[in-house]
């Protein structure tokens, strides 16, 4: 039986405000996020996404204060991301009421961080977020068994919001995530993120024909028609955050898009 394609408001959390920009740059405000996760439960979202994009050690207890309040409110699987560096930290963020936990930069630095939290809590906790933006060709230095036509995708993974390269194939680098144990893979364009200019369909489609583990599509979502070339493309969820945080588009909305291209939705 094919899965519904799932509808995921992101909240970009910054000191327990929602924020948004472009490119990750001149954030605004866009409001409380457990009241907009309330909303967003009761118009039909399949699941949150909660970025705590400042990440800093000293702000942790603001993120688990943000989870706890919304696992009270809303009954929708939450995913947590942002300043995951251990296993415990996995393990916090579940008590607090997250569902699944996202993991970035870590995982970059120590790849086998993914392993260690597959391990203990199970593959479907983590999601693997993959910030990527286009470059030119090159090889990766990142070693896997992936053939060197995924070495040069095209697409490098960044940290830092986009501004700096790791130096990896972002292609390379979902393949032997999944192979160590991410349950899901979150894409999300820099190029695209914010501009409302739609998804970045190739890179979808890279990553589609190297990972057999869920892909949700993120990064440029402005319009209704942007979302089923995506799920198209390969992605198995869409992801967005302006375009419902103000009001552009509704949830139901993108779900009755994606029903009329085809797509089974909930």
């Amino acid at each position: 039986m094919t899965l519904a394609v799932r509808v995921i408001p992101c909240l970009d959390v910054d000191n327990g405000r929602v924020v948004k920009g472009v490119n990750f740059q001149n954030l605004r405000d866009a409001g409380d996020p457990v009241e907009m996760a309330k909303v967003y439960d009761a118009e039909g979202a399949d699941e949150l996404t909660f970025l705590d994009i400042t990440a800093s050690s000293g702000d942790r207890e603001t993120t688990y204060d943000v989870v706890r309040r919304t696992a009270e409110q809303v009954f929708i699987p939450l995913t947590v991301g942002g300043g995951v560096r251990t296993a415990d930290d996995v393990d916090k963020l579940l008590r607090a009421g997250a569902d699944k936990v996202g993991v970035n930069t870590a995982a970059i630095a120590r790849p086998d961080l993914i392993r260690e939290i597959a391990e203990r809590f199970g593959r479907q906790v983590l999601v693997l977020s993959v910030d990527a933006r286009r470059t030119s060709p090159g090889p990766s230095s990142v070693s896997s068994s992936v053939s060197s036509s995924v070495s040069s995708s095209g697409f490098e993974v960044t940290t830092h919001g986009g501004r700096k390269s790791a130096g990896i194939d972002a292609v390379e680098w979902a393949h032997r995530a999944a192979e160590l144990g991410a349950g899901e893979i979150l894409l999300n364009s820099m190029d695209a993120d914010g501009t409302k200019d739609g998804y970045d369909i190739e890179m979808i489609e890279a990553v589609r024909k190297h990972v057999t583990v869920p892909v949700i599509a993120s990064g440029g979502a402005g319009r209704l028609a942007h979302f089923p070339p995506a799920v198209a493309a390969g992605a198995d969820a869409v992801l967005a955050a302006s375009v419902f945080h103000f009001g552009d588009l509704r949830i139901g909305e993108v779900k009755g898009a994606l029903r009329g291209a085809g797509n089974p939705v909930r």
